[in-house]
């Protein structure tokens, strides 16, 4: 799901640990809120039923979190959409384990940064500066490809109809 008002702030830190992840592809969104990973690429149907059934909704980032492996991210407030989205990907493939089985149960988030020298929670925050808090609105579901240096978009499924 993409983030537009932090689109450029991810793509930036992106480049700064390893440009060959930042897209030319200018429909990608860095900034995201995953929904299901891996997604199987060759089950487009079931992302379009997905968006079709959940209607576009709102939602507020203001809060940073940290994930007990480093990860600084930010919380989408509320995640019910988010939520309703992943059950119902997960309740159409339930052979695919989230976050190839390393997270039972994902929190919908937002990547930021991850912990390490000069690197925290602070730190990040005094970064974005204005780019939070950020109202947002979520309307598409994404299908992405994630390659060094081939990253793209495959397919784009309108929340709430069927047009993609």
């Amino acid at each position: 799901m993409p983030v537009p008002a932090l689109e450029p702030w991810v793509a930036w830190r992106t480049a700064q640990y390893d440009a060959a992840w930042v897209s030319d592809d200018p429909a990608f969104a860095h900034a995201h809120v995953t929904v299901l990973a891996p997604f199987p690429v060759d089950r487009t149907d079931v992302a379009a039923r997905v968006a079709r059934g959940v209607p576009p909704f709102s939602y507020r980032l203001a809060r940073i979190g940290v994930f007990p492996d480093g990860v600084i991210h930010a919380v989408p407030e509320p995640a019910d959409g988010f939520r309703a989205l992943t059950d119902a990907c997960r309740a159409a493939l339930p052979d695919v384990a989230p976050y190839w089985g390393r997270v039972p149960d994902p929190t919908p988030h937002v990547t930021l940064d991850r912990v390490g020298e000069g690197v925290s929670a602070a730190s990040t925050r005094a970064l974005l500066g204005a780019a939070l808090p950020a109202s947002c609105r979520a309307d598409s579901l994404v299908l992405t490809w994630w390659e060094a240096g081939a990253c793209r978009v495959l397919e784009r499924f309108e929340l709430g109809r069927w047009a993609h």
